[in-house]
This record gives structure tokens, sequence and C-alpha cells, in this order.
């Protein structure tokens, strides 16, 4: 029985030491750096790229990086992120040659965007990789961010620091890796394919899936529908005011989620805000630029993903996370 005892309390010593080990260890290396993936590239700017890229970069770039003060993509505090990851912040990424993109070759925008890896080969925490995003569409973001609009007009306001939580460094270190650079051509599908044009929407340009999934922690980047709950909700966000918010169920469950909404009425909350129970508030964007043909086949799609049961506040139920 002694022996025993010993063998037990040694084993408790050696887990001990090795999460004491692995705490330090992940304390002094903070967010990871990496080998900064060589991609030579050139975008050609036109006004049609611009003008795409600026809804795409409205819906999916504007609310983390527009600055309140400046009024322009200078960053700012994340508004929606969870204490628990700590304070992140947005980058400046207007075409100031010092503290936005001016610098930047088309390539390492592009890196960013698919990778999270920056010039400097530090992992972006927190911000999204479009790795399932068209060539098209993401040449597109490039040409808008190179274009003279107001909003990404040189402004010398310098990134703030990063403030991560344990939490953040510790999932940076394990669960949470930059994505590759594709291998091949990246193209959306056809606009006709309706389901097959919403779940590139859902997974490449939007993803959706990022924060109406069950967490930021379990989604899966490379394989999007491998998230754990995929598109059932429950993610915690933050509005305005710092109060939590759960993401909506967006699987086609009659009780839960949105089995009970007809195509016209999700258009009008994906484009206008308008829910059939009532206005959509922040953190969940108006996607206004968005056209009512993208609206549909998301819509399309969903009538396709499996459903789930997952009531959150919005149904007046407490979420099952």
């Amino acid at each position: 029985m002694k022996k025993i005892i010993r063998v037990l309390l040694g084993f408790v010593a050696l887990v001990f030491v090795a999460v004491a080990g692995f705490a330090i260890f992940v304390s002094a290396r903070g967010i990871p750096h990496y080998d900064v993936p060589k991609l030579d590239a050139k975008v050609a700017v036109t006004p049609e790229r611009v003008a795409h890229g600026q809804a795409i970069v409205m819906a999916s770039c504007a609310d983390c990086h527009t600055n309140p003060q400046t009024r322009k993509f200078s960053g700012q505090l994340i508004p929606d992120l969870p204490a628990e990851f700590g304070k992140i912040h947005s980058a400046n990424i207007t075409n100031d040659k010092k503290h936005g993109l001016g610098n930047w070759t088309d390539g390492q925008i592009i890196t960013v965007l698919r990778t999270g890896i920056g010039p400097d080969g530090r992992f972006r925490v927190v911000m999204p990789s479009f790795v399932h995003m068209s060539d098209e569409d993401i040449n597109s973001v490039v040409a808008f961010l190179r274009s003279d609009n107001a909003l990404v007009q040189a402004d010398a306001s310098p990134s703030a620091a990063q403030e991560p939580s344990f939490l953040t460094k510790a999932l940076t270190n394990t669960v949470m890796k930059p994505t590759p650079l594709p291998s091949q051509v990246v193209e959306a599908p056809a606009p006709t394919d309706a389901q097959a044009f919403g779940r590139y929407l859902v997974v490449g340009r939007y993803k959706c899936y990022d924060c109406h999934s069950k967490d930021f922690k379990t989604n899966n980047p490379m394989e999007p529908e491998k998230s754990e709950g995929y598109l059932a909700g429950g993610n915690t966000l933050l509005n305005r005011q710092q109060q939590e918010v759960k993401s909506r169920n967006l699987t086609m469950d009659g009780e839960t989620g949105i089995g009970d909404w007809s195509e016209g009425q999700f258009v009008q909350a994906v484009r206008f805000g308008m829910s059939p129970h009532g206005a959509l508030s922040y953190p969940m964007p108006k996607y206004s630029l968005m056209s009512e043909e993208e609206a549909k086949a998301i819509f399309a799609y969903l009538r396709t993903v499996p459903i789930i049961k997952n009531a959150t506040p919005e149904d007046g139920a407490t979420a099952k996370l």
C-alpha cells in the first residue's frame, strides 16, 4: 500500500512539474512568431475590385479596425472580445507607411489575411484567417486597402501593444495556429449554384461560422464544418455596453434556430438588421452592401446544415453551452 501511495505521489509531482513548466514557458514566450511565408504577388487595382473589396471589408473588417476617434481603419481595442482573452487591439491598416500597411507588399497583405502571420513573423491572434476566401475576393480586399477611400487614407496612429491573457498565450501555443497559404488557385462557386455559393460565403468570404459556432476556442479554420456546434450559436461575445451576448443558432431547428424563418425574413435580418422578432443589435453587423442574391444563397446553404437544438437568450431560454 505504501508503495502505491509513493507511486501516486510521484505521479502527481511529475504532473505538477510538467504543468508548472508549461505555464512558465507560455508566460515567457507569449504570442508565438513564425517564419514568414514568401508570396510574390502584385494585385491590379481596378474600380470593380475596389468596389467589391469595400463590400467585403465593410462586412468583415470595419467593426474591429475602425477607430472611433480617427474614423479610419487605424485600429482600436476590439470591442466584442470576451475579457478572458485579455486586451487585444486591432491593427492600423491604413496606408500610413510607418504605422499602417503603406510599406507592405501585396504579398504580405495576402499572407496575413490567409495565414495570420505578419511581415514581422508575429501571429495575429484573434484575427480571422481567410484561408478559404477566393483569390479574386482576396485581391479585391487588397485593392480596396490600396485605394484612396477615406477609411484607409494614411493615419499615423500607432497600433497599440497587445495585452493577451494567459489563456490566449496558452491557446496560441497549442491549438490556435496559423493557417497555410493555399497550394492552388481558390475559386468561388458560381452564384447560380446557390447552396455551394452560400457555403462559400459562410466559410470563405464572410466566415459566419466563426461567431455562430459554439466557441472561438473550438473552431476549426481548415475544416469549418468540424467546428464544435457548427452554426448552432452560443459563442460568447460582448455588446457595446460590455455585456455578454450569445450568438444565435443559425441551424434550421424550428424552436431554437431559424427553422421558422422565411427566406425574405432572413434577407431582411442579414442586410438590414431586422429579424422577425425585432431589431438585431451589435455585435451582429448589418451587411448593407451584401447583395440580395448573396443573402438568399446563404439561406439556401443553411437549409442543408445539420440541425442542432441549442437555445440562446434571444429565444427567451437559457443557452445550452
